[in-house]
């Protein structure tokens, strides 16, 4: 078995959800390809989020890996499980800035554990900042264009 890569759930920050976080180690995804038991899987920037669909039905967790801000790697593979049809917890992990926060959030991360801290009064401003959004995403806000021709 591939040695427990994940985040405690004492490491999350922050979480839009309701059910119990996840206290299950992350196994790397080759990992989980190879096992019928592993329910939390850790993305790593260059693994293909795609080998991962035929499992979600058993993942409960799936962390994304940030090692570096100005890797948006993790965008994508947030989008592709989402529009998989993925509903377990998606967790930003590593470092997850609060400019990044809100993005986040619409590709479809509803959990987030960052190396460092964030101001929850920032993380607030963050939510908040633009109401108003151009494009349809993993979220459930509707772009401005369909109100406007609502």
């Amino acid at each position: 078995m591939a040695d427990a890569l994940g985040t405690s759930p004492d490491a999350v920050q922050i979480r839009f959800r309701d059910d119990e976080p996840v206290d299950q180690p992350a196994v790397t995804v080759d990992a989980c390809c190879d096992q019928t038991n592993a329910t939390a899987v850790r993305i790593e920037p260059g693994d293909d989020a795609r080998e991962l669909i035929p499992f979600l039905d058993r993942l409960a967790l799936i962390e994304v890996n940030f090692p570096a801000f100005g890797d948006g790697r993790g965008y994508s593979s947030a989008r592709i499980l989402r529009e998989a049809g993925y509903t377990g917890e998606l967790r930003a992990v590593g470092d997850v800035l609060v400019d990044q926060i809100a993005y986040m959030r619409r590709c479809g991360f509803d959990s987030f554990a960052p190396d460092q801290s964030l101001d929850p009064d920032d993380v607030e401003a963050a939510f908040a900042r633009w109401p108003e959004v151009y494009q349809p995403a993993a979220d459930a806000r509707t772009a401005i264009w369909a109100k406007r021709h609502a």
